[in-house]
């Protein structure tokens, strides 16, 4: 396990993200149980496609915010300011030249298709719409605010977003209590009150970034040499962009088209339960990739590769030391949660949480590629890997199978990209190998992941539902992971670093 300084600030960084996860997380789930309750099943799914199918427009601003993202970390990493200065300028041109590109393209192609093609009961398209439009002005407040948001990641001060979150949790808690008191509609309400408290999260971080980061004083600068390089990287990562995008955006409106709204509420929520499950996750990932990025820039490759082991490693490990637990007791827990569960609710969710194991693999080798550039065959070979999800989820419910049959074939691609991706990666730096890695982090979580499960499987099947079973099979979930990670997932090295630092707190404890 790397213990140089760079990984010393990502495990600071990680666990300044992991605070703030405790309590958006306990936030974040009563939330969501008291806003279903609000709004009810349908209004509930109607929110949940509209607002996605607004979503559906970062196709083109995704890879945008990739592109920013990339060239400030590895200008950080190659050490030039003026050039860094350069970049965020021609940032803010160009997300506000996409921002009006995008607002013509929603009031045109995007009402039609609400009015046209969206499953909507008549009585409830006037509220369908105020979302609609809401949704729009929040995708822009949110692009607007990207080169500042890029800026931080880029800069690792990721204590701002501990903060930033619990703000944005507290106020989100209250958008709650508000709804179910507001004489307006409810569904019209919920939306207008995240639309304010979105502006409210992107004042806060502009502020922040003028402050601390001089690149982020604005200048009128366009580098057209510079722009053209980004929208080279961004052109061919849109095709990555797209498909992220489509498998999520697209299943929820061909759910939509072949379910109603009932399902799309069902789906909705195994997205919130699984996107709470991957926060952490995403957490450790968030403190770790500007590394890769310095380290490919700076030409530390054999670091370079260590860091991808690891990261792709201990990625996936807290992401299943999490999902498992929640993939056996899903239906028990949506009903503590909800009270009410929707039919397929408890399918969507453990196909969401095999497709975010997979995904989990895949973030470090997805930075370590946008790293070097060169991501033109690679975004068309994974690209298309990703979005063959689409047809095969058409294919399957023409032909009669359930709605979840889209949440199988998500996953399914997610784990074929992981292969795609290990060998797009070759020859791109020095050190990297596809057996090795296949070696020491695939075949690695699989024989951890099998181990793990055994024990509590069994226990699951023979205990009845309820909450001897819900504690029981957490513990054994929890006490099974941690022993087959340590025993099995680690190499040597890593559990001398392991008990090293276990002394090291054992014996603090004992001073105290």
């Amino acid at each position: 396990m790397p213990s140089d300084s760079p990984n010393k600030r990502i495990a600071r960084n990680a666990a300044a993200l992991y605070i703030r996860m405790i309590v958006t997380m306990l936030v974040g789930l009563y939330a969501s149980r008291v806003i279903l309750q609000s709004l009810g099943v349908e209004d509930y799914g109607i929110y949940n496609v509209v607002g996605g199918f607004v979503s559906m427009f970062s196709l083109i601003s995704g890879s945008l915010r990739e592109a920013v993202g990339r060239f400030l970390t590895f200008e950080l990493g190659t050490g030039n300011r003026e050039r860094l200065r350069r970049i965020f300028s021609t940032s803010c041109f160009v997300m506000a030249g996409l921002s009006l590109i995008i607002v013509v393209a929603t009031e045109t192609l995007g009402l039609w298709y609400l009015y046209n093609k969206m499953v909507i009961p008549a009585e409830r398209m006037q509220a369908a719409a105020w979302c609609f439009q809401l949704s729009v002005a929040a995708f822009v407040v949110s692009l607007l605010s990207t080169p500042y948001t890029a800026v931080i990641i880029s800069h690792e001060r990721m204590g701002i977003y501990a903060w930033m979150s619990i703000l944005d949790a507290v106020l989100k808690l209250l958008i709650c209590y508000v709804v179910m008191v507001s004489p307006m509609d409810k569904l019209v309400s919920y939306a207008v009150l995240l639309f304010l408290v979105g502006v409210v999260d992107q004042i806060v971080y502009g502020a922040y970034c003028r402050k601390n980061f001089e690149e982020c004083r604005f200048r009128f600068v366009f580098d057209r040499e510079l722009f053209r390089q980004m929208f080279g990287f961004a052109g061919w990562n849109f095709i990555g962009s797209s498909a992220a995008v489509l498998r999520t955006q697209g299943a929820a409106l061909m759910l939509n088209f072949f379910g109603g709204p009932i399902v799309n509420a069902a789906n909705g929520i195994a997205t919130q339960i699984t996107g709470v499950v991957s926060k952490f996750v995403s957490n450790f990932t968030q403190a770790f990739n500007p590394q890769i990025t310095k380290q490919y820039a700076s030409g530390q490759y054999e670091s370079l590769m260590r860091l991808l082991i690891y990261g792709s490693k201990y990625s996936y490990y807290l992401m299943f030391i999490l999902a498992l637990p929640v993939f056996l007791n899903a239906r028990f827990i949506l009903e503590i949660w909800l009270g009410t569960v929707p039919d397929y609710t408890v399918e969507f969710t453990r196909w969401t949480l095999v497709f975010l194991l997979a995904e989990s693999i895949s973030r470090p080798i997805i930075t370590a590629k946008n790293a070097n550039g060169n991501i033109r065959n690679y975004q068309i070979v994974v690209g298309g890997v990703l979005l063959m999800m689409l047809p095969i989820s058409y294919i399957g419910l023409r032909c009669g199978l359930p709605v979840t049959f889209v949440a199988f074939a998500n996953a399914l691609t997610a784990i074929l990209a992981i292969f795609a991706r290990m060998f797009m990666l070759r020859g791109d730096f020095p050190g990297w190998s596809s057996r090795v890695y296949f070696k020491k982090v695939v075949l690695n979580v699989i024989l951890v992941s099998t181990i793990s499960g055994i024990v509590p499987a069994v226990s699951y099947l023979m205990l009845p539902q309820g909450w001897v079973n819900l504690i029981v099979t957490s513990l054994l979930c929890l006490v099974c992971s941690i022993l087959s990670i340590y025993f099995v997932g680690c190499t040597k090295g890593e559990r001398a670093v392991l008990k090293g630092k276990a002394k090291e707190l054992m014996s603090k404890l004992r001073k105290q």
